[in-house]
């Protein structure tokens, strides 16, 4: 999966809050001043390049639709971030977390309990 820009975040979480919808529909969420039409449907031609939006045809015109749910795409971004910046490492993710006081011991606690609580439960 791609890394989106901000305007493409901003597409697909309407997306993902809204549900399918024409691009007409998509620019009435936008607050004033609106992005152009044009520009708008550009953009969602681009995601659905990409893969991110699908379509579904009713004539001349398209309602589009996010081919992946919110939560599937922050997982792919997670592992990207991982794989680019943390050599695929999620424990020298988590030490630079640390490192930088972003995570406590206690929260480190928390997440080792929950770790340990899913074992249990799924073995």
């Amino acid at each position: 999966m791609k890394k989106l820009t901000n305007k493409e975040r901003e597409i697909m979480k309407l997306f993902w809050e809204h549900g399918p919808m024409f691009v007409r529909e998509l620019l009435d969420f936008y607050p004033d001043p609106k992005p152009h039409f044009n520009t708008l449907s550009t953009m969602v031609r681009r995601l659905e390049a990409d893969g991110c939006i699908g379509h579904k045809q009713y004539g001349s015109t398209y309602q589009y639709f996010a081919v992946m749910s919110e939560e599937e795409f922050a997982k792919s971004s997670v592992s990207s971030i991982i794989s680019d910046y943390f050599d695929d490492s999620y424990k020298s993710l988590v030490s630079a977390f640390v490192k930088d006081e972003k995570l406590s011991v206690d929260d480190l606690r928390e997440i080792i309990q929950k770790v340990e609580d899913y074992d249990k439960k799924n073995s």
